[in-house]
């Protein structure tokens, strides 16, 4: 199984909460995960855009790097581990991205690629003038697949000439292309998501759920797999999950019930009435995920909470769910869980038993 770190590019990472870590973003903290992640023998970086954050005392999220550029600069200090930027198709024209992405590769040949999200929450970009109106939540993955289309064409043949309903692209031409070829990620869960990830992805990434529950996901794994499977290709599914380690399993629920305790109701209460906007797409998946008050302090995404030792065994039982690439992790204190996890976690998981035993050597 494949692991990678969903790195914090927005202040206090994915806590919502004033009892969690507070910090900001910076391009420091972000190489000294970077590096560490490398150096401990994980496969992959990825990094969110978010252009409007959800206010309420703690600020969370209302201070973010940019992604292209933040991976650009990863790219140079790196040697090995893959790394995704997140391109929001809004802002970002197809051609423009292309090239950037081309760029980068040529700073990390073979190691980048590109996470394709539509848009969803209004203010992020009606505060800019780039809101489509709301007929976007009904149609944004016709306009995505138009999107990544284009980005196959100029990457594979170095021109398009798409004319769609979205893009009408005029003898777009692409040099250098890359050599070694750009991967594709996305996030669709709704059917409509299932059928663009199917057509153009070569990666879904999907949210875990529950607390220490890691094989409740493998429905969402297998629906993955059969949408792939009908359209003819291969799509690796990858599992975001939150872990908060310590010592002992009751040391690490206290933390993860006092970070509960400590819960930024009005920043959740805003992301869940823009998740609740989009009344159109015919599905409410955003609405659930950031509308559960029971978890919404982590956005609901699945959560292992632990000993280090049993925090090692819930990754091996998550590996073990059919269809599952890899695991996308994210840590409530980023600089000491990716060491954590590199020195007390890995070197215990089954399915990373050689690169623990890497580490420990080292």
């Amino acid at each position: 199984m494949e692991v990678g770190v969903f790195i914090p590019i927005g202040n206090n990472g994915w806590l919502i909460s004033s009892n969690a870590p507070q910090y900001k973003p910076s391009f420091e903290l972000n190489k000294e995960i970077a590096q560490k992640a490398e150096h401990y023998g994980l496969d992959f970086l990825l990094s969110m855009i978010k252009l409007r954050g959800f206010g309420g005392k703690t600020g969370f999220w209302d201070y973010n790097l940019e992604s292209f550029t933040l991976m650009a600069g990863l790219a140079a200090v790196t040697s090995r581990i893959k790394l995704f930027a997140t391109a929001a198709s809004l802002v970002l024209p197809p051609a423009i991205m292309a090239r950037m992405a081309v760029t980068i590769d040529s700073i990390a040949p073979g190691r980048f690629g590109v996470n394709l999200i539509t848009g969803w929450q209004r203010p992020e970009y009606a505060q800019m003038g780039l809101w489509p109106g709301d007929e976007h939540f009904a149609r944004r993955y016709d306009h995505l697949s138009e999107y990544a289309q284009i980005l196959r064409d100029l990457w594979t043949t170095g021109r398009s000439d798409l004319k769609g309903e979205y893009f009408q692209m005029d003898d777009c031409r692409l040099l250098p292309m890359p050599e070694n070829g750009i991967k594709i990620v996305c996030a669709g869960q709704s059917q409509a998501g299932l059928g663009f990830m199917a057509r153009h992805a070569d990666y879904n990434f999907l949210l875990g759920q529950g607390i220490n529950t890691p094989r409740a996901l493998a429905p969402m794994v297998a629906r993955v797999g059969a949408a792939a499977a009908e359209a003819g290709r291969e799509v690796g599914a990858l599992a975001l999950f939150m872990i908060i380690a310590d010592e002992t399993d009751e040391a690490a629920m206290a933390k993860w019930e006092h970070y509960r305790d400590g819960a930024d109701l009005e920043a959740i209460g805003w992301m869940a009435q823009q998740a609740s906007a989009d009344t159109k797409s015919g599905s409410d998946t955003n609405a659930r995920q950031y509308a559960l008050p029971e978890g919404a302090i982590n956005l609901n995404m699945g959560t292992l909470v632990g000993s280090h030792a049993s925090v090692a065994r819930m990754l091996d039982e998550l590996s073990e769910v059919p269809g599952l690439a890899g695991v996308l992790l994210t840590f409530d204190d980023f600089q000491r869980g990716i060491v954590e996890y590199g020195e007390r976690i890995q070197p215990l998981m089954r399915c990373r038993a050689p690169r623990g035993a890497e580490v420990v050597a080292a």
